[in-house]
């Protein structure tokens, strides 16, 4: 059975974002660094590891007005089709509810719609084209 972490130290984040590279980034030849930003610090990064590697990922930050987002879902290759993401999903937002978030937004790559379908998040409208390649669409959910 795989648990789901909450990351409290900057090892475990120097790890996420290996992941969040590997699997968000690094096939469209982007740099590491735009496998992270400066809400690191305040924002909540859920993972699991297996033997010691991170093998999925998910962040929440807090937007103000009891919205938050969800951002660098990744999981790795191997990994994918086991349920992984929707572990970290449910965690980010049961931790989401204790900070008092009511609303949570995120911006899906068209890829993973079906994804955030099935775990009730509803697309509010077409978005943007990262890269100019991975069309994204703004997906909203409210929690209780």
């Amino acid at each position: 059975m795989y648990q789901v972490q909450i990351a409290n130290s900057s090892k475990h984040i120097q790890n996420i974002i290996r992941l969040r590279f590997d699997i968000l980034r690094k096939p469209w030849n982007q740099s590491i660094e735009s496998a992270t930003d400066d809400l690191e610090a305040t924002s909540i990064n859920a993972f699991i590891e297996k033997d010691g590697i991170v093998i999925a990922c998910g962040r929440l930050q807090d937007n103000g007005n009891k919205i938050g987002q969800i951002r660098y879902m990744a999981v790795s290759d191997n990994y994918q089709g086991k349920g992984l993401g929707k572990l970290i999903l449910k965690q980010l937002e049961k931790e989401a509810q204790n900070i008092g978030i009511t609303h949570i937004e995120l911006q899906a790559r068209e890829n993973a719609l079906e994804f955030y379908k099935a775990n009730n998040y509803l697309v509010a409208e077409k978005s943007f084209k990262l890269w100019d390649i991975i069309q994204h669409y703004k997906m909203t959910k409210t929690i209780k």
